[in-house]
């Protein structure tokens, strides 16, 4: 490349690294996060359905409240049913708690009935009251609603969206008022909101009778203001209460975690971030300390993306941000690997590296943009903190991308002057220990493919032994549980966990509200349990009067996790697809395999450890889940290289040859992200044990699977003895 070119680019690079770094620094100096109900607490809110509705109507009116507080942007919400008629709604960081209340609570049944003349139902226009005839049409023909500014007159409106029957319905509605005569009150047709009409407006003279309106929108307007037409369209589009509700109680909670625990996962973070820089200089010399330096853009950017699109950070949230760093290392890791590979060869650095960043360009693309893929459709399919992970996952793949691609390439050639001098200061002036020695000793990894499938075969099914012999210990979020109110003369969050962990209760969830109510929220227990929990709150507080004491349901219910699991499987789906396209549909195929196989290995080690599967766990699978995929198209990427240069070789030696020659960054990798992990498990607060023993037995069957079952299933899919396509 000629030099003038070359410094163009690196122009072009470091501008835009300096562009991204600044916005991300203003960001980061201006922006207050938004923490979760664990580290700050939040709002309370206890709604009640009539005596009549049934249970099923409560679980609905509940959908309807999760759909709503989404809309209100307000991020892991805690939604939870208490007997078949309360709903406790619990959200993080409401700034207006008023507002959250009329929203909440309005059970928004949307009507458009024909005006039939003078009445004494108020338009909400000084002196105008019409009479109704029957509903044409309800809100279950609309299907979505926004607000806008009245470009004919004052004031907001709020444009609808119609679907299935509706726009004919409409039309007909419309087509019969425009036989009346301009003015006159039966020409227009009213918009009526939980039996209050917000809008009547008069069917335009252009009309004719009997043609109507035709078209899937229509406006409502009624000069409403910014605010109430914003809520109108917020209501509209997240659907009618089936049951009206009535909120019976509100009150302010504290954090369910105590200011030890958020201190130790933080000392446990800086620990696990600073031993894998330290880790990666060890290993790459001066390249490693380029990328600490690069890791570093890389958490502010992340961090600052995240405060950006307002998220909700939780511990086990910041925790996976912290996890992300680790796992950001593997790009850089796959580009000093590929630069040694090519020092190697050409002894010139400057060239190296150039080549280095090319030759791992496909690899580190390929593994993001599955990733990337998976994170979207969580994002536009799932609801709730699945929903969440794909946002938190996006962000952190695309500031992945940028740190390794751009900004650590920006730092090497700055920092290349003198490392040309002093090849062997940079790290990658040879192929490194392992490397040369499973190079020298001619292994021929494959040569037995189906031991490995034996073996992993073997595993599996332990995995499922656990799950039939154990069985799975569900967390509160999924099974539901049990809530119990108490009123002291002082409270200290911290004492009363530390009782009821005495007491066999280390799982409950621990709130306080005000500075004399406590709140404890278990699994499924019964009254002895309960009377348990009772004595060591009192023992914690020197006397405890309860104030209630109520089963409760899951907060991640039925429809939540019905979407959660469809989200992934189309997720998965995609995947396969684009490695079909990429790569080969044995290859996809392998990849999935073997990402069905760490899932399982998983949720079968938890069950034989005893460990409970909450929201945490959730989170931590579907980690590994793109951690599982990630390393797998890793190998292969390779695999597809080596193919091309030996087609006459048995195809189970050219993938021997992939996995060997990916080992250091297997290794690297692994090791970077194990330090995190173990810093997490060994020096963090027990709240987070299990999210760290999730993600390390999570990353150990990601990175053996490959070997195990990932390569093996690729070679018998080949479909030819001796390993020939």
């Amino acid at each position: 490349m000629p030099r003038s070119s070359a410094r163009r680019e690196l122009l072009v690079r470091g501008l835009l690294s300096l562009g991204v770094l600044a916005a991300s620094a203003f960001i980061l100096l201006t922006s207050q996060p938004r923490l979760g109900l664990d580290l700050r607490g939040g709002t309370q809110i206890v709604l009640q359905t009539p005596a009549e509705a049934t249970s099923d109507n409560t679980d609905r009116a509940m959908e309807v409240l999760r759909r709503r507080i989404d809309e209100l942007g307000v991020a892991e919400p805690v939604l939870a049913r208490s007997g078949d008629h309360r709903i406790i709604v619990e959200l993080p960081g409401v700034q207006d708690p008023a507002e959250a209340i009329d929203v909440l609570g309005r059970t928004a049944q949307l009507a458009v009935q024909p005006v039939t003349g003078p009445g004494d139902t108020p338009t909400g226009e000084a002196g105008d009251s019409v009479a109704l005839g029957p509903i044409a049409m309800t809100g279950e023909g609309i299907k979505g609603a926004v607000a806008s500014p009245n470009q004919q007159g004052a004031g907001w409106q709020v444009t609808v969206d119609f679907q299935g029957d509706a726009p004919s319905t409409w039309q007909k509605v419309t087509g019969e008022a425009a036989c009346f005569a301009p003015g006159d009150p039966q020409r227009r047709v009213a918009f009526v909101l939980d039996g209050k009409v917000v809008s009547a407006p008069q069917v335009d003279p252009s009309v004719p009778c009997r043609t109507g309106m035709i078209g899937t929108s229509t406006q409502i307007t009624g000069k409403f203001a910014k605010a109430e037409a914003e809520e109108l369209a917020l209501v509209i589009r997240s659907g009618a209460l089936p049951v009206p509700v009535e909120v019976v109680e509100q009150r302010t909670v504290g954090p369910t975690l105590g200011a030890e625990a958020i201190e130790a996962s933080s000392r446990a973070a800086v620990v696990g971030i600073a031993l894998t820089g330290l880790f990666l200089i060890f290993v790459y010399r001066l390249a490693g300390l380029v990328a600490v330096l690069a890791l570093v853009g890389y958490a502010g950017m992340s961090y600052a993306a995240l405060l950006a699109v307002g998220a909700t950070l939780t511990l086990p949230g910041l925790a996976g941000f912290v996890l992300a760093i680790g796992m950001a290392v593997d790009a850089n890791v796959l580009v000093f690997e590929r630069s040694r590979e090519e020092y190697a060869r050409r002894k010139r650095l400057p060239r190296s590296v150039d080549q280095g960043f090319k030759g791992a360009f496909s690899a580190v693309a390929d593994s993001n943009v599955t990733t990337l893929l998976a994170a979207g459709l969580l994002f536009f399919l799932a609801t709730g903190p699945v929903k969440g992970f794909g946002v938190t996952l996006s962000i952190g793949v695309l500031a992945s991308l940028f740190s390794a691609l751009v900004l650590t390439r920006v730092l090497l050639q700055l920092a290349m002057p003198l490392l040309e001098r002093r090849p062997t200061w940079s790290g990658l002036h040879d192929l490194g220990r392992v490397r040369t020695w499973l190079t020298s000793r001619g292994i021929r990894l494959f040569q037995r493919p189906k031991r490995w499938l034996v073996t992993a075969a073997a595993v599996l099914l332990v995995a499922l032994a656990g799950l039939f012999v154990r069985g799975l210990d569900l967390g509160v979020e999924f099974t539901g549980g049990r809530m119990i109110d108490y009123t002291a003369s002082a409270v200290d969050a911290g004492e009363v966990r530390a009782e009821l962990s005495a007491a066999g209760f280390a799982d409950a969830v621990v709130a306080t509200s005000g500075d004399t109510g406590v709140s404890v929220r278990t699994g499924p227990i019964d009254e002895a349990a309960a009377a348990r929990v009772t004595e060591a709150v009192n023992k914690a507080t020197g006397g405890a009067q309860q104030v209630s004491n109520e089963l409760i349901g899951p907060s991640l219910g039925s429809e939540l996790r019905r979407n959660a699991i469809i989200a992934l499987a189309i997720a998965v789906a995609a995947q396969l697809a684009y490695l079909a396209v990429r790569f080969d549909w044995r290859l996809g195929l392998a990849t999935v395999v073997a990402l069905v196989t760490d899932v399982v290995v998983l949720v079968g080690a938890f069950a034989w450890l005893g460990k409970t599967a909450d929201g945490v766990f959730l989170a931590a699978l579907l980690t590994v889940i793109g951690y599982s995929v990630n390393d797998s198209v890793v190998v292969f990427d390779r695999v597809r290289e080596l193919r091309k240069a030996r087609r006459k070789d048995p195809y189970a030696d050219v993938v021997g040859a992939a996995v060997l020659q990916t080992v250091p960054r297997t290794v690297n990798t692994g090791i970077g992200v194990l330090f995190v992990l173990a810093a997490l498990l060994v020096l963090g607060d027990g709240s987070l044990a299990d999210f760290a023993t999730a993600l390390l037995v999570g990353v150990v069957a990601g990175t053996v699977s490959t070997v195990l079952t990932a390569a093996p299933v690729a070679i018998a899919l080949d479909g030819r003895a001796g390993g020939r396509r």
